[in-house]
């Protein structure tokens, strides 16, 4: 619905509540909000006069409670209705920029499951002269407007791209424009789906296209609504629930009092969620007490029992999924993302916490939930007194992204009061820690937790009325405050409590009560603002975020619709701010942190820089702080700067680790202790409500990154026929010399193309490293190869003595000769590798053997016997213990050729045998054929010379 068609059903409430004015944009979240904008304003109520603005304003109609504003200068501008009666509307200061950005990116993504690829179309729109489809961001096709619009700028260099934030991917437009759209193509992803599209620096009319963030996952689909199936909702006249994806946050379930809403898109397309007759009683149905999203599916608390709504089914969970039948009191489940994270004990991290009063489980994909720990082990590992009452107050997940914490309800004799402490578990290390953590409340006091996004653990608390702050590790606290009523908010609302508490990923933090009042503060900051009444207090609302971190606000009416609204959080908070005259102390934070996580290999460091500019004489500066094990070593390098009555600090951090891992005594406790996961927090020294971003929280793992690989050179799978074959090893080039051949199968997928070498060529495997991205490097350090059927028919070229030894060096027959109890793949690697070029490491010997070491620089190489041909399948091992945490291996295959094969000895003596028989033939039969030659040489003249003596 667009934002007059809320505006009928807000106004067609407002009858019930007090009166209220607020504005709009054409621009979505209110990015465009220039003297090019228009600017709609609306009253709420029956006294309107008409409204006020300053000359350089001109309205539209000014005595229609509903009209249109425009500012030909920019500024602050102090606009409000003129009403009758005594009371006077609220004064809204509107702060109108002079931006050449004009224009806007309208995408919409088509998913082709098949080849698991999404095609972006693109086109560019004027929010001020688009389709109504167009603003409401539903349109299949760009409108006439805009169609000549992308093709003017398309002819003028214009072209989209598309950048993704997490792993800086780009990419390109398949074609030219055509009929006005660019079409992109992008492969489906879970882990890189927050994206930008980016244009030329290109201007139409001085007019230029800003920058789109946008979600794109993979398709995440809605639960259908079935005929016949019955409403879920909550209790009559109970506040809106609402749960979302922590890393997809337009994927949203929101339970009100006649329905439960899902969205996957936030709410621009909705559906309803139901569930089957005969299951739930209509008490029930209507009990809905907690909601949270999983992969799984949607969960729900009702009356202490936990639900399951699917694609599929709705069922019942209890003892046959390991969790409570009944008494489960609460249910949650993240809500800061962290895509990337090291894990080292775990092969994963749960999604969902579940607990009662005195067991805590977690839930994880699959429909897995493990019991984690009950008040009764808590007592003995926090050393409470066995006789004192423990339960469990409320879970929530931290910040970090392995951690969870518990508060806990404590007494001893529980009439009054009790005293509520915190414990901190890390799934990863399953580890419990205490923190310096005690709050003294009323025994029927109930707590809401809200870790915030930050390095350290920083919390917020509220009860009804308050809200109470934990900053820096819990060592600053106190109740949030406000001009008047000393931080009671209710007092400040008409007597309204606490709805729900939202904060971004930027340190906007806002407070929600049940009627609609807001409240607004940033991290670290220990007082708040209240903001401009929007909505009014007889419909029920929610604050949510959309992923480019915009808020917006969720209309739930009684006719079971459902309307999202943008909201202009910064436009309200500096229309306050304006009149409270509260400055930012300093004038710009710039950073280069691009990435939200880091991660580190042996050897490498992390650098990266931060700057503040404030004005002279007041002293700021850049504050780093980091949370988790002391892994990684942190220097710091301040640049100072002064001109024109301010001063600018750049401060460059550089993280990295300096442990030789060579020749230590245990190679893989030494790995262990040294990895891990570092949060780390870089901000101002100081701040204020109207400082611009002014925080950047990112991670550092180090670790083995599990997208690396190594590779061969040179050996692909496209350049042999794709089959398997059998092939022969003789028992004598065997290491273990059995009594009989080994029979071979060459698998190719594991193995790939083999190269065929000629016998005489000597061969040294270049060896890369890549990562998900690519190329990364040529491996110049240490590796070894061995054959891994067994064959040790080959040879190297280097000697020891050659390669530079002074000691023995290592060889794989004097390494299985140390291990003889492990694999071959085992006995020989990173954990035990000695250098030879020493004479304090190893010990004198035969220099003359081969050297079986090789790398990119020393000139080692493969050679083979001359005497026969054969198939080799090598895997290659990176030695170099300070190389990298991961076990890094690869396979190649050779082929030698070229030598003439030497036959059997029988074969040689019954060929020599049958050669003799033949010559011996040859001999008898020359010698009588000769003969009878020579007879006739000898006889038949002299008979000749006879007859002719007779004739004459």
């Amino acid at each position: 619905m667009s934002a007059s068609g809320v505006a009928v059903l807000l106004s067609w409430l407002s009858c019930c509540g007090s009166a209220l004015w607020r504005y709009y944009s054409n621009s979505p979240n209110y990015d465009i909000f220039s003297t090019r904008s228009t600017i709609k304003l609306e009253y709420e109520g029956t006294l309107f006069s008409e409204w006020s603005a300053p000359a350089t304003c001109s309205i539209k109609n000014k005595r229609s409670p509903k009209t249109e504003l425009r500012c030909s200068s920019p500024g602050i501008h102090a606009i409000k209705p003129i009403v009758s009666g005594p009371d006077l509307e609220e004064e809204r200061y509107l702060s109108v920029d002079s931006s050449h950005i004009c224009f806007l990116w309208y995408y919409k993504a088509i998913n082709f499951v098949h080849n698991l690829t999404q095609i972006v179309v693109l086109w560019i729109y004027d929010p001020e002269n688009a389709d109504p489809s167009e603003l409401l961001w539903n349109a299949n096709e760009p409108s006439l407007n805009s169609i000549v619009l992308s093709k003017q700028l398309a002819a003028l260099g214009q072209m989209p791209v598309i950048y993704t934030i997490l792993k800086r991917k780009v990419y390109f437009p398949q074609e030219r424009i055509k009929d006005g759209k660019w079409y992109i193509s992008v492969p489906m992803t879970t882990s890189d789906v927050l994206k930008e599209v980016k244009g030329n620096p290109v201007a139409f009319q001085d007019c230029f296209i800003a920058n789109s963030l946008f979600l794109l996952t993979s398709p995440m689909l809605t639960i259908p609504e079935i005929p016949g199936f019955l409403p879920i909702s909550s209790p009559r006249g109970s506040q809106l629930i609402a749960n979302w994806a922590a890393c997809g946050p337009s994927f949203v379930v929101v339970v009100a009092d006649m329905e439960t809403f899902q969205t996957n898109d936030s709410f621009h397309t909705w559906t309803r969620i139901r569930v089957p007759p005969n299951i739930l009683t209509e008490d029930e149905r209507h009990n809905v007490s907690d909601v949270t999203l999983s992969r799984d599916g949607i969960f729900f608390l009702i009356n202490g029992i936990l639900y399951l709504k699917n694609y599929n089914t709705f069922t019942r969970l209890g003892s046959n999924a390991n969790l409570p039948d009944g008494g489960i009191i609460g249910i949650t489940s993240r809500r800061w993302c962290w895509i990337n994270y090291l894990l080292k004990d775990k092969e994963r991290r749960s999604d969902m916490a579940i607990w009662t009063e005195n067991e805590v489980y977690l839930g994880y994909t699959l429909l897995k939930f493990v019991k984690i720990v009950t008040t009764e082990k808590l007592k003995g590992l926090l050393n409470m007194s066995p006789t004192a009452t423990l339960t469990i107050h409320n879970v929530e997940y931290t910040g970090h992204p392995l951690e969870l914490a518990l508060l806990l309800n404590y007494c001893i004799i529980c009439n009054t009061s009790k005293t509520i402490y915190l414990v901190i578990y890390n799934e990863d290390t399953v580890q419990w820690v205490f923190q310096d953590f005690a709050l003294d409340v009323t025994i029927d006091t109930f707590l809401i937790p809200y870790f915030l996004y930050s390095a350290k653990p920083e919390l917020l608390l509220w009860d009804k009325h308050r809200i109470y702050y934990y900053y820096h590790n819990f060592t600053d606290t106190g109740v949030l405050q406000t001009t008047t009523e000393f931080g009671n908010l209710s007092r400040l609302s008409q007597n309204s409590i606490i709805h729900n508490v939202l904060m971004d990923y930027y340190g906007n933090i806002v407070v929600k009560m049940e009627n609609n009042v807001m409240f607004y503060f940033k991290l670290k900051v220990k007082d708040a603002i209240k903001l401009h009444l929007w909505t009014n207090s007889t419909v029920k609302s929610l604050v949510c975020f959309k992923p480019s971190g915009n808020m917006y606000l969720l209309y739930v009416f009684e006719n079971g619709k459902i309307y999202p609204e943008d909201y202009p959080l910064k436009l309200e908070a500096q229309s306050i701010t304006f009149r409270t005259k509260e400055k930012c102390p300093y004038m710009a934070f710039h950073n280069d942190i691009v990435h939200f996580s880091y991660l580190l290999d042996k050897g490498q460091n992390l650098s990266v820089w931060a700057q503040i500019v404030y004005p002279e004489n007041i002293g700021l500066y850049i504050i780093v702080e980091s949370y988790g094990p002391k892994i990684l070593e942190m220097k710091n390098k301040i640049h100072y700067e002064t001109a024109s009555g301010y001063c600018s600090k750049t401060m460059t951090i550089t993280f990295s680790q300096n442990i030789n891992y060579e020749a230590v005594d245990d190679y893989f406790k030494l790995q262990y202790v040294n990895t891990g996961l570092l949060l780390v927090h870089v901000r101002p020294s100081e701040l204020a409500k109207t400082c611009p971003i002014s925080q950047k929280v990112f991670q550092i793992s180090v670790g083995c990154d599990a997208s690396k690989f190594i590779a061969v050179k040179g050996f692909t799978k496209k350049e042999c026929l794709q089959h398997d074959f059998f092939y022969i090893i003789e028992q004598s080039y065997l290491r273990d010399r059995p009594s009989k051949p080994l029979r071979v199968k060459y698998n190719w997928d594991k193995y790939g193309c083999p190269l065929r070498v000629d016998f005489r060529e000597k061969f040294r495997p270049l060896v890369q490293l890549y990562n998900d991205n690519g190329y990364v490097e040529d491996v110049e350090v240490n590796f070894i190869v061995w054959e891994i059927h067994g064959r040790d028919d080959y040879s190297f070229n280097n000697t020891m003595k050659k390669s530079g030894c002074l000691n023995e060096a290592q060889t794989w027959n004097s390494m299985i000769e140390l291990n003889k109890h492990l694999p071959l793949e085992e006995v020989w690697g990173p954990e035990n590798y000695k250098h030879c070029f020493s004479y304090a490491i190893g010990k004198p010997g035969d220099l003359s053997q081969p050297y079986e070491i090789i790398n990119k620089s020393n000139y080692n190489h493969l050679v083979w016997p001359l005497d026969h041909s054969g198939m080799y399948v090598f895997r290659v091992k990176i030695l170099d213990p300070n190389y990298s945490f991961c076990n890094l291996t690869t396979i190649f295959a050779i082929e030698t050729f070229g030598v003439i094969p030497s036959p059997n000895a029988y074969t040689v003596a019954a060929f020599l045998f049958l050669l003799m028989l033949l010559f011996l033939s040859i001999l008898i039969l020359s010698y009588f054929h000769y003969m009878r030659i020579y007879r006739k040489q000898i006889y038949e003249p002299l008979h000749k010379s006879e007859r002719r003596k007779k004739k004459n």
